[in-house]
C-alpha cells in the first residue's frame, strides 16, 4: 500500500535542513534534522522530490543548496560591512558559514537572519587574556552595532507621526511636566560600548580605511528619522536620565536620579538638561508625553 506523502510544511521544513546542511545535501539528507521531517536516506530522495530529465533529485537539491547558501551570505555581507572590513571577507564568510550552520534561517523574512550573529560571536569567541576589553570583544561590538542599525532600519518608524514639539512642552505648568512621563520613539535604542564602533563603521561606510581605535567607553543614542538611521554620542549622564525616561520614570524621578548619580551642581545639571531635552525634541528621540497628575 502506498503510504500518504508528507504535507508541504514538513517538506519544506526538510527541504531546509537538507540544504543548508553545511557538509552538503546527501548529508544533510541523513541528518537527524531532515530525519526528524521525513526519514529517508538518500536513495530514497525521489519519493519526496522527483528527477528531471537532465539532473538527479539529488543535483536538482543541491542547485537549491549553492544558490539558498550563497544568498544567506549575501545578506549576512550586506549587514555587516564594518566587520568585514576589521577581519577580512575571508574570515567573514568562515563565521557566516558557522553562524548559519548554528542559527539557520527560522523566518520568513531574511531580515532577521542576522539577529543571533553578535551573539554567536560572543559565544565562539577565543579565551581572554586580560580583564581589559581586546580585539575580540572590538569585533563583537562592531557586530552589535551593525545589527542595531539593521534593526532599527527595517523596524517600526516615526515618519508618520506628529511629534511633541517645544509648542507642546511650553503649555504646561512646571508642575505638570515634572510630573509628565515621556513616550519614546518606536525607532529609539540606546546602547553602551567599550570602543567608538559607530565612529569605525561611519569611516568604512564612506569608504575610507580605519585603524581599530583605542578603548574608550561609549554611550549611543541610534534612532531613525527619515528613513535614515542616525546615531549620536551621548554623555554618560545624558545616557543615564534618557535611559531612566524610556523605562517609564516621570521626569522629577529621573531628575533626581541624576542628581544623585553626579558630581555635577543642581545648576549646572539643569542647563544641561534644558540643553538636552531640546535637542531631544528636535531629534524626535519622545513623540509624546503623558501630563502627570
Amino acid at each position: 500500500m502506498e503510504t500518504d506523502k508528507p504535507q508541504l510544511d514538513v517538506i519544506q521544513r526538510w527541504m531546509q535542513a537538507v540544504i543548508v546542511h553545511p557538509d552538503g545535501v546527501v548529508a544533510g539528507i541523513e541528518s537527524a534534522a531532515a530525519h526528524s521531517e521525513v526519514a529517508i536516506t538518500s536513495d530514497q530522495v525521489e519519493e519526496v522530490i522527483g528527477r528531471s530529465h537532465s539532473q538527479t533529485s539529488i543535483e536538482r537539491l543541491e542547485v537549491y543548496a549553492n544558490a539558498y547558501r550563497a544568498r544567506l551570505l549575501e545578506v549576512l555581507v550586506g549587514e555587516y560591512p564594518a566587520l568585514i572590513h576589521a577581519i577580512g571577507e575571508d574570515a567573514f564568510v568562515d563565521l557566516a558559514n558557522g553562524y548559519l550552520e548554528a542559527h539557520p534561517p527560522a523566518s520568513y523574512t531574511l531580515a532577521a537572519l542576522g539577529q543571533h550573529f553578535p551573539g554567536y560571536l560572543a559565544k565562539t569567541r577565543p579565551p581572554k587574556d586580560k580583564d581589559q576589553p581586546d580585539w575580540a570583544d572590538f569585533l563583537i561590538e562592531l557586530a552589535r552595532l551593525e545589527r542595531i542599525y539593521s534593526e532599527v532600519f527595517d523596524g517600526p518608524g516615526i515618519e508618520h507621526v506628529t511629534a511633541m514639539s517645544v509648542d507642546d512642552i511650553q503649555t504646561l505648568s512646571i508642575e505638570t511636566w515634572l510630573k509628565s512621563s515621556l513616550i519614546p520613539a518606536p525607532c529609539l535604542r540606546l546602547a553602551t560600548f567599550d570602543f567608538p564602533v559607530h565612529e569605525y563603521a561611519t569611516e568604512v561606510r564612506r569608504q575610507q580605511s580605519p585603524d581599530p581605535p583605542e578603548i574608550q567607553r561609549t554611550y549611543l543614542a541610534i534612532t531613525r528619522r527619515d528613513f535614515v538611521v542616525r546615531r549620536v554620542g551621548l554623555s554618560e549622564p545624558e545616557f543615564k536620565i534618557m535611559s531612566a525616561l524610556i523605562a517609564g520614570q516621570s521626569i522629577s524621578e529621573a531628575l533626581e536620579s541624576l542628581i544623585e548619580t553626579t558630581d555635577q551642581t543642581s545648576e549646572v545639571a539643569a542647563d544641561d538638561v534644558r540643553q538636552w531635552f531640546h535637542n531631544w525634541t528636535v531629534a524626535r528621540y519622545f513623540i509624546g508625553f503623558r501630563p502627570g497628575g
